[in-house]
């Protein structure tokens, strides 16, 4: 097995989980912890609990994909505050993900999860795209400067950050250079590819509820996206800034073409 070492941790394989719909709950965790997963991921969490979007918000569809609408459902940040040290019996690196709804909840979270000691690096999600009324702050360049500044303040863990998928170099070039005058660790890349639409014919109507229908693409289809999100930033960023490929990744032929791209 391929063993890797990132943001100065090591791993046993170059394979752990996405921060997405199946890490929320301690058993959830729990059995990931239990898994051949080199690392643990725990969901986008906010400063409060939340329910999230209404159901059905998660359906796989054809060819190993599928779409969703959670609406970042989490146990709020004090809870895997409270998670994590026990989280520790599976001997493996831990990661938190972290989603505020504005700059201060970002840097109240992350200013709180620094101090756990059983806690390996941190995410800052700035690209869910299923949560009614707010943006992806990825999305909005000025704004990402001013988060990111903010966060590495403050942070005293390895710090990434979870970006949505991009599609022109014009926006490569101008995320990769607010990245590269950071103090950010990682990027991972990419989180699900926003806003798209299934429809169930037999039904006359959308597979999800949330949004009229509308959700994030995941699974094989977006894989594509993925690996060129990957390469990009691999070519624009400083060689010290390591890469987590994710989107589409089913076996270790799709895990060697992210290693074929950048990804550590």
């Amino acid at each position: 097995m391929i063993k890797t070492r990132f943001a100065g941790i090591n791993f046993e394989n170059p394979f752990f989980n996405a921060s997405g719909p199946h890490c929320t709950t301690k058993e959830e965790l729990d059995i990931l912890g239990q898994s051949k997963a080199a690392a643990v991921m725990t969901k986008s969490c906010t400063l409060e609990p939340r329910e999230g979007n209404p159901s059905p918000r998660y359906v796989d569809i054809t060819n190993n994909s599928s779409i969703n609408s959670m609406g970042l459902p989490n146990l709020g940040y004090k809870e895997y505050m409270k998670l994590i040290p026990e989280l520790t019996v599976h001997n493996k690196p831990i990661f938190s993900s972290v989603s505020g709804m504005k700059i201060e909840d970002n840097i109240q979270m992350i200013s709180e999860l620094s101090d756990v000691k059983e806690l390996d690096a941190i995410e800052l999600n700035l690209s869910c795209p299923n949560v009614v009324g707010k943006p992806q702050v990825g999305y909005d360049f000025q704004q990402s400067v001013e988060v990111i500044q903010e966060v590495q303040k403050i942070c005293k863990k390895p710090l990434g950050l979870k970006l949505p998928p991009y599609f022109d170099f014009v926006h490569f070039e101008t995320m990769a250079k607010i990245i590269n005058q950071s103090r950010v660790n990682f990027v991972t890349c990419i989180n699900s590819l926003g806003n798209g639409l299934v429809i169930d014919i037999a039904k006359e109507q959308v597979v999800i509820k949330p949004k009229g229908g509308f959700g994030g693409m995941g699974g094989k289809l977006v894989k594509p996206f993925g690996l060129s999100n990957v390469r990009k930033f691999r070519e624009l960023l400083k060689p010290e800034i390591q890469v987590i490929g994710c989107g589409g990744i089913f076996s270790g032929i799709d895990a060697f073409e992210y290693i074929l791209a950048g990804a550590d």
